[in-house]
C-alpha cells in the first residue's frame, strides 16, 4: 500500500483524507496534539511536528512515497522557511509532491486571461513567500528526479467559507467599471484536483486549480448576498474602498486576473463538482 504524507491538516486535508485512506496509508503532520483524534477518525495516522522547528520533523523522514504540502508559509521574512525545513527532511523515497500555492503570485494582471506560463509578479509578502516555496520545490524535484506539481489556487469557497459576515457588516465593493476580475474554486473540487495531481500530474508542472466562473469581485458578493437574502454591498470608487477596508482586504481587491483552467482539465482529467459559483448557490449547498 502506498504511503502519503499530508502536511497542513486544515480544511482541504480533511476533505482529502477519507478519499485517500480508501487505498493509501495516510499520515498527517499536525502541530497541535489535540487534533490527533479528529485525524484518526478521518482515517489518517497523525504525526506531531512543527514546520517551524526542523528537529521536530525527524519522525516524517522516510515514512511516505508521496507528499501533499498544504501548509502556508509563516507571515514574515522573505523565504519560506517552513517549506525549506520540510524538504530538508524528506527522504529519497518521496517520488511525488503536490504543493498548493496561490494565484496571487501573478500580482495584478489588469483583468487579462492568465495561463500557467505567465511570469510571476508577486507584490505582497504572502505571495512572495509562496513564490519562494514554488522555487524551492521545483529545485528539489529536479535534484531528486521527483515529480512535483504546483497548484495555483484562487479564492476557496464552501458552505462554511462564504463572505456572510462581510456582507452583514455592509463593507463596500468597487464600482463595476473599476472592479477586479476574480477567480474561485470550491473546497471539494480543490481536494479532488490535489488528488488528481498526485496521480496524473506531470513533473515540475503548474496547474490552475480554478473553476469556470467569469466574475468580478462585486458580482461574486452580489450573488452570495442574493442567495442568502442579505443586502448587496454598497459600491464605491476604488479610492473610497481603499480607505474603507483593511489593507489586507484591499490587496485582494486590487488584483485582477482571469485564470485559464484548460491545462488542469486536459491533463488532470478534472470534472468539476461545481463548475461555477452559481452552480453551487443554485444547489443550495
Amino acid at each position: 500500500m502506498k504511503r502519503i504524507l499530508i502536511v497542513g491538516s486544515g480544511d482541504i486535508a480533511r476533505r482529502m483524507i477519507p478519499r485517500l485512506a480508501k487505498s493509501h496509508l495516510v499520515y498527517a503532520l499536525v502541530r497541535n496534539p489535540d487534533y490527533c483524534k479528529t485525524l484518526r477518525e478521518l482515517g489518517a495516522i497523525p504525526v506531531v511536528g512543527d514546520l517551524d522547528d526542523r528537529k521536530s520533523l525527524s519522525r516524517i523522514a522516510g515514512i511516505a512515497d508521496s507528499v501533499v504540502h498544504l501548509a502556508p508559509p509563516a507571515q514574515q521574512g522573505s523565504l519560506d522557511v517552513r517549506t525549506r525545513n520540510l524538504l530538508s527532511v524528506l527522504s529519497g523515497k518521496v517520488r511525488r509532491l503536490v504543493y498548493v500555492s496561490t494565484s496571487g503570485v501573478y500580482g495584478d494582471c489588469g483583468g487579462e486571461e492568465v495561463s500557467e506560463t505567465r511570469p510571476l509578479c508577486s507584490t505582497s509578502m504572502r505571495s512572495r513567500l509562496r513564490a519562494d516555496a514554488e522555487r524551492q520545490i521545483r529545485d528539489w524535484a529536479r535534484r531528486r528526479g521527483a515529480t512535483a506539481c504546483i497548484l495555483r489556487v484562487p479564492g476557496i469557497y464552501a458552505k462554511d467559507r462564504l463572505p456572510i459576515e462581510r456582507l452583514k457588516q455592509g463593507l463596500p465593493c468597487i464600482k463595476d467599471f473599476e472592479d477586479s476580475h476574480t477567480n474561485h474554486i470550491h473546497a471539494d473540487d480543490l481536494a479532488n484536483i490535489a488528488i488528481a495531481a498526485l496521480h496524473r500530474g506531470s513533473p515540475c508542472r503548474i496547474y490552475h486549480a480554478s473553476d469556470d466562473s467569469n466574475l468580478k469581485m462585486g458580482q461574486y458578493f452580489d450573488m452570495v448576498a442574493d442567495a442568502f437574502g442579505l443586502p448587496r454591498p454598497p459600491r464605491l470608487s476604488r479610492m473610497e474602498v481603499k480607505d474603507a477596508v483593511s489593507p489586507l482586504m484591499y490587496s485582494f481587491m486590487s488584483e485582477s486576473r482571469r485564470l485559464s483552467n484548460s491545462r488542469m482539465k486536459r491533463e488532470l482529467k478534472i470534472r468539476l463538482i461545481y463548475p461555477t459559483v452559481a452552480d453551487f448557490l443554485k444547489a443550495g449547498s
